[in-house]
């Protein structure tokens, strides 16, 4: 629904530490290391910074960073020592059904001895997903492992809220979409009811006439009747409860759009505002028609929302 849509949204743009926090309120181990991370800040973020700024990139786009870049940012003094650690985190990457090739790649790389001289060493390029394996491999009494094994169990785990939260939000159906707009709209034509208040619109015939010139201005000059007329609704069926959400959209528009208006231009007086509300219903018809859609007043008849919102809370099918 929309909610899912928006927490999607939020927690793919979720902040470092705000993950943390998030997790931290699920997991009683990481509330331990929440607190070991907000007392040292400064250094998780220059670890943080230090892992990225080792990172490169193959000619194919890919990134990976060298073995004895990661060595030496997680405090390991020799190589040896940390191909051990190297050796257990391919066996995990093995196990988690992943081809080790894909993340540990063998090579020889030329370094400088001084005097401008180079020799050949051995290296490993490594995939983010490596490094991972390795930080969680490492020694977690070196606090920089430490540091990196609950940045990057952070990093994973976001990773997989939003990869659920994918997995489960669906686009809203029109039926969905219908209800949503109509109740939006409820709240707005409030909204616009007081703007035009504050115009000098009173209440009873006036607004009903300031309501009409907005539908005139967007419906090519037709009153409610005359848009009742056209869809075939009888007179007591109000016209927005029978609008698809294309329609809905439109008069929605409409109506932020004039409340708008009046209180930002402090337009007075009842013809005035009328006018204004006239105007942005035919500005907003204009622009309906500059991109090629259909006028409002052809779009067809919907089935009345307020059945559709009590057959979905009950979940029927659409008859």
């Amino acid at each position: 629904m929309s909610d899912d849509a928006d927490r999607s949204r939020k927690l793919a743009n979720m902040a470092f530490g705000e993950a943390l926090e998030r997790l931290a309120r699920t997991n009683p181990a990481e509330v331990r290391a929440a607190e070991t991370l907000r007392a040292s800040d400064e250094t998780i973020e220059k670890l943080i910074e230090a892992f990225e700024a080792a990172g490169q990139t193959d000619d194919d786009g890919n990134e990976f960073w060298y073995a004895r870049d990661i060595q030496t940012l997680l405090g390991y003094t020799k190589w040896d020592n940390f191909l051990g650690v190297v050796t257990k985190a391919r066996e995990a990457c093995q196990q988690a059904g992943h081809d080790c090739a894909d993340h540990f790649a063998g090579v020889g790389r030329m370094v400088a001895i001084g005097s401008g001289a180079e020799r050949e060493i051995d290296d490993i390029v490594l995939s983010r997903y490596a490094c991972y394996l390795i930080a969680q491999n490492g020694d977690s009494k070196k606090r920089p492992v430490a540091f990196a094994q609950t940045y990057f169990a952070i990093q994973t785990r976001r990773q997989e809220i939003a990869d659920q939260e994918a997995q489960e939000y669906r686009p809203l159906s029109e039926e969905e979409r219908r209800i949503l707009l109509r109740d939006e709209i409820k709240v707005h034509n409030k909204n616009l009811a007081s703007a035009a208040r504050n115009a000098g619109v009173r209440e009873g015939m006036d607004f009903a006439i300031f309501q009409t010139e907005g539908y005139k201005g967007l419906y090519g000059g037709l009153d409610v009747p005359g848009i009742r007329r056209r869809k075939g609704l009888t007179p007591r069926q109000a016209i927005l409860d029978h609008m698809g959400s294309t329609e809905l959209a439109a008069n929605l528009f409409r109506a932020t759009q004039t409340e708008d208006k009046l209180r930002r231009e402090g337009i007075k007086g009842r013809d005035a505002a009328n006018r204004a509300h006239y105007l942005v219903g035919a500005k907003v018809r204009q622009t309906i028609k500059d991109i090629g859609g259909v006028m409002p007043e052809s779009l067809p008849a919907a089935e009345d929302v307020k059945l559709v919102g009590r057959r979905l809370k009950k979940g029927l099918p659409k008859p």
